[in-house]
C-alpha cells in the first residue's frame, strides 16, 4: 500500500501543482529576480526611411463569406503605415463567395487554394508573403486599431521569433466559461513572457519573423509548435499583452467542448512527432515551463483517473483518503448537475470536468482516425 498511497500522493500533487501551484511559482521566480511584468514593451527604433517593419498579415479562410470583408476593413483600418503591410487572405477551398468578398473588399493579395486544410492555407500564405514579419489573425477575429504595432514591438529585440497578443472573448450569452479561463491563462502567459517565453499563442492574434517561419504539417498548429521549435533555436516567444483582439465566443460549453476536442486531435503528432517532449535544445527555464503549464496539463486526464483509481484501492486506510474520494466523486457531480443548474461553483466544474476530458477525447479520435488536417469551424462564432 505504501507505492499506492505514493502514487496517489505524486499524481493528486501533480493536478494541483499545474493549476495552482505553478502560476505560484511563476510569481515567486518573478519577485525572486526582481522582475516584474511589464506590459510596455520597447519601442521600435525609427531607422532611416523605414521606422517600423513591413507586415504581412495573413487571414486563413474557409467559407467565411460572412465575416472576411470586415476582417479586411478592420485589417486596413489598423495604425500601421499602408505601405508597410500586405494583407493576404488564402481561401483554402471555400465553396462560398469567400475570395470574392475579400477582393472587393481591398485585400491585397487573395489566395484561391485547393482543400488542404488551415495549415496548409497558413504555408501558402507565408510563401507568398513580401514583409519582413508574418501576422496571423482568424477571420472571425477583430483587432484594436493598435494592436498590429503593440504586436510588432517586442520584435526590436533580434532574439525574439514569435509574439502572440491579447485575446478577449466576447460571451455570446451562454454558458461557456472559456473568457474567465482565457484571463487567467493570459495572466500565467505574461508571467512567462518575462521569464523564459511563452509555452502557446492563440490563433486570434500572433506574429513570428519571415525568417523563423516553418512550414508545418497539415496535423501541426502554430500555437503550441511554434514557442517550443523557436525555443530549440535560440529565439525567445513573448506576449505582449497591450496588442488586443477579440472574437466571439462559442456560445455553450458543450461547443466548446467540441472545439477542444477538435484542437486536441493532433496533440500526439505535437508533443511526440515535432518533438515537444525531446529535451535537448531548451533554455532550463523554458524547460521548466513547458514541463508545468503544457506537459502536466495533457497529462491531466490520466493523472486525474490513477488518482481515482489509487483512492478506491486506499479506502479502509483512513479518513483522509475517505475524504478525498468524496471530493472527487462531489467534483463529478456537480459537474454533471452543472448541465442542469446555473450556478457558479456548478458551471465551474462542468468546465474544469469536460475541458480536462477534451485531452483525451481529441487523443481517442486521432487513435481512431488519424492525423488531422480539414477544416473544423466553431458553431455560433461568425
Amino acid at each position: 500500500m505504501i507505492a499506492v498511497e505514493a502514487l496517489f500522493w505524486l499524481c493528486a500533487g501533480l493536478i494541483v501543482y499545474t493549476h495552482a501551484g505553478y502560476p505560484l511559482a511563476l510569481w515567486t521566480l518573478l519577485r525572486l529576480q526582481g522582475r516584474p511584468v511589464d506590459r510596455e514593451l520597447p519601442k521600435l527604433e525609427v531607422a532611416g526611411s523605414s521606422p517600423v517593419p513591413s507586415v504581412t498579415l495573413i487571414v486563413p479562410a474557409y467559407d467565411e463569406e460572412e465575416v472576411i470583408a470586415a476582417k479586411v476593413a478592420n485589417a486596413l483600418a489598423l495604425d500601421y503605415p499602408r505601405e508597410r503591410l500586405q494583407v493576404v487572405v488564402a481561401s483554402d477551398g471555400s465553396s462560398d463567395a469567400t475570395a470574392e468578398r475579400a477582393r472587393a473588399a481591398g485585400a491585397d493579395l487573395v489566395l484561391e487554394l485547393a482543400p488542404g486544410g488551415k495549415v496548409a492555407a497558413l504555408n501558402a500564405g507565408a510563401e507568398r508573403a513580401t514583409g519582413e514579419l508574418l501576422a496571423f489573425s482568424d477571420a472571425n477575429s477583430i483587432w484594436a486599431a493598435d494592436a498590429l504595432a503593440r504586436l510588432v514591438e517586442p520584435f526590436a529585440d533580434p532574439a525574439v521569433g514569435y509574439v502572440c497578443g491579447q485575446v478577449r472573448f466576447v460571451d455570446a450569452g451562454g454558458g461557456n466559461l472559456e473568457g474567465a479561463y482565457w484571463r487567467y491563462e493570459m495572466a500565467v502567459r505574461e508571467m512567462e513572457s518575462a521569464l523564459g517565453g511563452v509555452t502557446a499563442g492563440n490563433g486570434a492574434i500572433y506574429a513570428v519573423r519571415r525568417d523563423a517561419y516553418l512550414p508545418l504539417a497539415p496535423s501541426g498548429s502554430h500555437d503550441l509548435s511554434f514557442p517550443f521549435v523557436l525555443a530549440k533555436r535560440g529565439r525567445r516567444s513573448l506576449y505582449a499583452p497591450l496588442a488586443r483582439a477579440e472574437e466571439k465566443m462559442v456560445p455553450t460549453l458543450e461547443g466548446e467542448f467540441a472545439r477542444k476536442r477538435r484542437m486536441m486531435v493532433g496533440l500526439w503528432d505535437i508533443v511526440v512527432g515535432e518533438g515537444m517532449l525531446a529535451p535537448r535544445g531548451y533554455p532550463p527555464l523554458f524547460a521548466f515551463e513547458l514541463a508545468s503549464h503544457r506537459l502536466l496539463r495533457y497529462l491531466s486526464p490520466a493523472l486525474h483517473l490513477v488518482v481515482l483509481a489509487a483512492n478506491v484501492a486506499l479506502l479502509g486506510q483512513g479518513w483522509v483518503y475517505t475524504a478525498t474520494l468524496i471530493a472527487q466523486l462531489a467534483l463529478l457531480a456537480a459537474a454533471l448537475l452543472g448541465r442542469w443548474l446555473p450556478l457558479a461553483p456548478l458551471r465551474i466544474a462542468r468546465y474544469y470536468v469536460m475541458t480536462t476530458a477534451s485531452v483525451a477525447a481529441g487523443l481517442w479520435d486521432r487513435w481512431r482516425h488519424g492525423a488531422p488536417g480539414r477544416w473544423e469551424k466553431a458553431e455560433g462564432t461568425r
